[in-house]
């Protein structure tokens, strides 16, 4: 009785879980038992033939040339090998003599017609490979182009079945909110932020937590902010699911992974590292620690800059934010005024705007699109170009939808003005972190000179400074003409003001549910102490 070993294949992991394998088993056994044959070893292989380098397969043609079997015996020829390269390889086992047999063939692999009809069928199976590639590469870039991602969902989303876009998970997709708002606060390293996100409990697609690397993609995947980018061809499509971050918080994010040079997180993690620099050299302040004090100092040699304590950097800014000064009456008659002219106020053309601006990015868009058929560009700029494009339409829309929701809204405006009037306090008091944002968001030009400390309100907050003492701190009483001129003028900025980038932030920032349940409980409480001291001035 001959000896030859069993081959057996499928092309993926799903289908080795189907009847596929045992059936292929049944038919080589049959054909055995008929043929006086003795299959001594199985070969089993989840892998396409459609490329070379299988392991399995290329294990079994080693111990064939060392002899440990008379032959092999195969269900098809589809089964051994669909790439002319694996076919070579096979050829050459019958030119040394080994036997070749096809279970549901009946191919004499020995005589010439029984070879030429084996190769025939070979590049029948090589054939029927290229063109079922060239139908899926069809409906991927079909469903690419109607904005639907055809491959697994990233964390975060929910596949839904084939044609119809994914979905935001319930689970994960604040925890991948939060991890681009952690990384963009530029407070932690990679190192750093896999640590807390292990701590809230974000998994990878195997429940195992995430890794470094895993991160980095999270962090570098436009598919959280509505754009698809195929990886592998640089291919970019406008996508249609629903965006989990906005395009300025991933670009925010890219800006801040490009900063290698800046460290994310210190051994001492002060309070306003990098954010204050010396009037006279523009050198950072470093800060120290020092018998339990933070001084910020120049290192330039010979700067007459030296070093100044925290508290006074602290005790500056406090001051810089009192200079806005609201009470509870003029937040009422300013949220009055807002509400009588919103109600009087035409409609801007805000969408005619936008629209030119869009319309203006699918030109540009149309553009790049026509030198890259012209051969002006190459697909790696044409594929950037492109990503920057819709990044910046995305951003537009995003925009316009926010004015559109916060036009002519009174109740906005309260909201601001009632942030505004506890800036000052909620720094006092505030957690490091918060202290920081709102140094970040509210203060600018940030210098020191000697032991002097300068800065000035950011421009939104100085807009809001003006505008509140224009129409109450003039030195003389307006005509009822220039009052309302002014009354216009200063409910005017006061919207634009609580539109600003800035301040959508920082109420984002003081307003953002804490994970911290202590945390948030200890700033309320010192918030309510300080607001009992207000009140019994």
């Amino acid at each position: 009785m001959k000896q030859c070993f069993g081959y057996v294949r499928v092309s993926t992991q799903k289908q080795g879980e189907g009847v596929s394998l045992d059936a292929q088993r049944n038919a080589i056994e049959q054909f055995a038992a008929r043929n006086d044959i003795a299959i001594t070893e199985w070969f089993e292989e989840k892998q396409t033939a459609a490329k070379g380098g299988r392991p399995v397969f290329g294990a079994m043609l080693k111990a064939l040339r060392r002899r440990k079997a008379a032959g092999v015996v195969m269900h098809k020829i589809d089964r051994s090998a669909r790439n002319f390269a694996d076919w070579a390889k096979i050829g050459d086992l019958a030119d040394a003599g080994i036997d070749v047999h096809f279970a549901s063939e009946s191919l004499d692999f020995r005589s010439r017609g029984g070879r030429l009809s084996a190769d025939i069928q070979a590049v029948i199976a090589a054939d029927y490979i290229r063109n079922l590639r060239e139908e899926t590469i069809k409906g991927i870039t079909g469903r690419l182009g109607q904005g639907l991602y055809p491959f697994r969902a990233p964390i975060g989303y929910l596949d839904n079945g084939g044609g119809k876009p994914k979905t935001p998970d319930p689970n994960t997709a604040p925890l991948i909110r939060k991890t681009f708002d952690l990384y963009a606060s530029g407070q932690h390293s990679l190192r750093s932020l896999r640590s807390e996100l292990e701590r809230l409990g974000l998994r990878n697609m195997h429940g195992k937590p995430l890794s470094k690397r895993g991160i980095e993609t999270i962090l570098n995947n436009p598919f959280y902010c509505g754009i698809i980018r195929i990886k592998r061809t640089g291919a970019i499509h406008q996508g249609v699911h629903e965006p989990l971050i906005s395009a300025a918080l991933f670009e925010r994010v890219q800006l801040t992974k490009a900063d290698k040079t800046s460290k994310k997180v210190t051994k001492h993690n002060h309070t306003y590292r990098g954010l204050f620099r010396c009037a006279e050299c523009d050198a950072a302040m470093t800060p120290e620690l020092q018998k339990s004090h933070v001084y910020y100092r120049c290192q330039t040699r010979g700067c007459p800059t030296k070093c100044v304590r925290e508290e006074e950097l602290e005790r500056a800014v406090h001051a810089a934010l009192s200079r806005v000064r609201l009470t509870d009456e003029d937040v009422a008659e300013l949220t009055q005024e807002t509400e009588v002219w919103c109600k009087a106020r035409e409609e801007t053309d805000l969408e005619t705007t936008a629209a030119m601006q869009l319309a203006q990015i699918d030109s540009r868009l149309d553009a790049l699109t026509d030198a890259l058929v012209d051969r002006v560009i190459d697909n790696d700029t044409y594929s950037k170009r492109k990503e920057r494009l819709l990044l910046e339409k995305a951003r537009i829309s995003e925009e316009l939808k926010l004015k559109q929701k916060q036009r002519g809204d009174p109740g906005n405006v309260r909201k601001f003005l009632e942030l505004v009037k506890n800036l000052a306090a909620t720094f006092l008091f505030g957690q490091s972190a918060e202290k920081r944002e709102i140094v970040e968001i509210a203060i600018s030009n940030r210098r020191v000179l000697e032991k002097y400390v300068s800065l000035e309100p950011a421009n939104w907050l100085r807009t809001v400074e003006t505008a509140i003492a224009g129409p109450y701190g003039a030195p003389h009483r307006p005509t009822s003409r220039s009052r309302q001129h002014m009354r216009k003028k200063h409910v005017v900025a006061l919207i634009e003001a609580s539109k600003a980038k800035e301040a959508r932030k920082l109420h984002f920032v003081l307003h953002h549910d804490n994970d911290n349940d202590a945390d948030e409980l200890a700033r309320a409480s010192r918030r309510h102490r300080f607001q009992s001291r207000l009140d019994s001035c």
